[in-house]
């Protein structure tokens, strides 16, 4: 043992991405005595973005990182999830997270801002972790190291390179070869707020609207129920050039949801600060890694944001690779490990995402709520 872990020691671990995934991977490698880097091309940590929802499956790897509690007192354990139909208002599912089910679960079901996430998630790894403002440009694999090379010039070599750069990966450009994701035919329009300007009207902590074709969600993202989070995804059929978002206003939004229930009309009348984004995704394709290369969450399995679970599935990811290379001192033998026990629980996620159909209804949850990656059984390679 002494001897494995002496080997696994003097592997050099980089990160390209240090969202969710990368951050959880590389706390948990750190954790194991690996030297970890995390490159990310943007220039800091700020408060931007939107919303996110953290379910008892990542928070149990959180509760193991030491941020758990943290998160918690961050965002904002909601009461429960109630699905509702668009016209009448009618209840067609809803879940409660109360302490029962926590207990069940084995964790907090949490809404959290992005920009507040990332605030705590930092913690997970050591200080001067994180390499800001390196944006990966290419990868040059050679039989006992992987250079990497970066658009202010600067080139490191490491043993092992994880790509946790989303869904527009250069890891997985050096993978796979150059392929856009693919356009989901779907829009969302979002728009975050104060709660102060829906005035004496009382909204649930977390509600998703059903229509024929389209949906929408808002929820709180703080304990102290002072901010909204509004995601609207409606039809579309192209996203014209490169820009990630556009201007959308409330005006736009109220007319995409005409005829919704008054329930919702009313939070829509008083949102601010709208945008609009497409929705990419990418056919399944079981190949995450090659050579001394692997692929985490988005990089390798995007999938439309209807079931909330992209950002646990990458922390299910980054939990389940680290423990592999920790226990495999081959990295080939431990990719293999991790694609064979990934890979079946997200391609059942993508395919009920790609549905929309989580929670529409009487739903069975345990299987996605009660998994915990720190334990779950790991499936050896066929």
């Amino acid at each position: 043992m002494a001897a494995t872990i002496e080997m696994n020691v003097m592997k050099r671990v980089a990160v390209v991405g240090a969202g969710l995934g990368g951050l959880t991977v590389a706390g948990f490698l750190q954790r194991a005595g690996f030297p970890v880097t995390v490159y990310e091309q943007a220039p800091s940590f700020s408060r931007i973005g939107a919303g996110i929802i953290l379910s008892a499956n990542a928070m149990k790897a959180f509760r193991r990182l030491g941020i758990e509690q943290s998160l918690v007192e961050t965002g904002i354990r909601p009461m429960s999830y109630v699905s509702r139909a668009w016209n009448t208002g009618d209840i067609m599912y809803e879940i409660f997270f109360d302490a029962a089910s926590e207990a069940r679960f084995g964790g907090p079901y949490l809404n959290i801002h992005r920009g507040d996430l990332h605030g705590v998630l930092e913690r997970v790894v050591a200080p001067d972790t994180i390499v800001f403002n390196h944006r990966l440009v290419g990868l040059d694999e050679t039989h006992d190291a992987v250079l990497l090379a970066f658009d202010n010039g600067l080139r490191v070599e490491a043993d092992i390179v994880i790509g946790a750069d989303g869904i527009r990966s250069k890891v997985r450009e050096h993978l796979l070869g150059t392929e856009p994701p693919r356009f989901a035919g779907a829009v969302a329009q979002r728009a975050v707020f104060p709660t102060a300007r829906l005035g004496k009207l009382k909204i649930p902590d977390c509600t998703k609207w059903w229509g024929p074709d389209r949906h929408a969600l808002p929820y709180f993202m703080t304990s102290r129920r002072d901010e909204i989070y509004v995601i609207g995804v409606l039809p579309a059929r192209e996203w014209d050039g490169d820009v990630s978002s556009l201007p959308c206003s409330r005006d736009e939004m109220l007319e995409a949801f005409a005829g919704f229930h008054d329930d919702f009309r009313r939070i829509l009348e008083v949102a601010e600060d709208v945008s609009l984004w497409p929705i990419y995704d990418r056919e399944r394709h079981d190949r995450w890694s090659g050579g001394r290369v692997v692929l985490l969450g988005d990089a390798c399995h995007p999938m439309r944001p209807y079931m909330a679970a992209g950002g646990a599935m990458a922390v299910e990811d980054g939990t389940i690779l680290s423990r592999c290379l920790e226990k495999f001192e081959d990295y080939h033998e431990a990719f293999a490990w991790y694609a064979t026990t990934r890979i079946p629980r997200v391609a059942d996620v993508q395919r009920i995402s790609t549905e929309n159909s989580w929670m529409r209804g009487p739903t069975e949850t345990d299987w996605f709520y009660c998994y915990d990656p720190c334990v779950a059984p790991l499936t050896p390679p066929n």
